[in-house]
């Protein structure tokens, strides 16, 4: 027996001319008796419309007030494939139970990439977590799971693509810019997304900014794209970031506003920026404590602003 045929159902339904379809499934969804379950199909030159039991005779009443033309039968119809609400609507019947309360509620979506953290529990399941993505998350091409934690100078993590397009390069949008970037070549992280736009609501007309830490350039372009009058020095140490910041700035029409530097921000700093900015951006909270004393030497003698991050214990 085929797939088709175990997924037909018995149901009543209204057969109308193909000409009064639409009015009959309107007409039905209205009075309440539509079995949205089950598809609507043909039968010759007539449409089958599934409804929920035989129905009352004040529902014929209102029927024949709106359609004459009509009969109610019983046919095999198909079922409708339902689409999973949620992630564990999609995986309440292909997990133990047991292990429903372990999946992961928190996702990161960067572009079409879908990133989230698998508990040691889950392992096995890794690739049926995946798949649920996917077909939860139209957009999303690709799902990755985080395999470590964030470290080394240009502050990566290792992922493990567990369903999708091994392609992990994507485009992110956010506020009205657009990033290039691999999450497995750059650091990146949309939950900034609002500090993004805080500090770059607070930068005024005619600032110089130099962004310590640039990575592909979220705060730096943000700055550039919402006042017409900033210079922004957007410094990384890591090559890839600079290559996608580049990318960026020319995609978000930036360019001659926010400077792109591949260095190591303290020598870039002491050899090229001293005492040239009104604001200064340390978003590298794990060692930010290090720099402290290069952006202070990048302020101007005039004074200016620090944006310091750091992890609160």
């Amino acid at each position: 027996m085929s797939n088709n045929e175990t997924s037909k159902v018995k149901s009543h339904c209204l057969r109308v001319p193909r000409g009064l379809g639409e009015a009959a499934i309107k007409l039905a969804s209205r009075i309440g008796i539509l079995n949205r379950d089950l598809k609507v199909s043909r039968e010759d030159d007539y449409i089958l419309i599934p409804i929920a039991g035989l129905p009352t005779e004040e529902q014929l009443d209102e029927i024949r007030r709106g359609i004459q033309d009509f009969e109610v039968v019983v046919r095999e119809i198909q079922r409708r494939e339902k689409t999973p609400k949620n992630i564990i609507d999609f995986l309440g019947d292909r997990l133990p139970p047991h292990l429903l309360a372990s999946i992961p509620r928190s996702i990161d979506f960067v572009g079409d990439l879908a990133i989230l953290e698998i508990p040691e529990e889950l392992e096995p399941y890794k690739r049926l977590i995946g798949e649920a993505v996917l077909n939860v998350f139209k957009r999303v091409r690709s799902v990755l799971a985080k395999s470590s934690a964030v470290s080394g100078v240009y502050r990566l993590r290792e992922y493990e693509v567990i369903a999708g397009s091994e392609n992990t390069e994507t485009v992110h949008r956010e506020y009205g810019c657009i990033y290039h970037l691999d999450p497995k070549k750059v650091y990146f992280s949309p939950r900034l997304s609002y500090e993004h736009f805080r500090i770059a609501s607070q930068v005024g007309e005619g600032e110089t900014v130099i962004d310590m830490f640039a990575g592909v350039g979220p705060f730096s372009i943000l700055i550039a794209k919402a006042h017409k009058n900033v210079l922004v020095y957007a410094i990384d140490i890591n090559p890839n970031a600079i290559e996608y910041l580049t990318k960026n700035i020319y995609a978000n029409d930036v360019y001659g506003r926010v400077i792109p530097i591949l260095g190591d921000a303290r020598e870039i700093i002491r050899s090229r920026l001293r005492g040239v900015a009104d604001r200064v951006i340390m978003n590298l909270p794990e060692r930010a404590i290090e720099y402290i004393d290069a952006a202070c030497s990048a302020i101007k003698p005039s004074g200016g602003i620090i944006h310091y991050y750091e992890f609160s214990e």
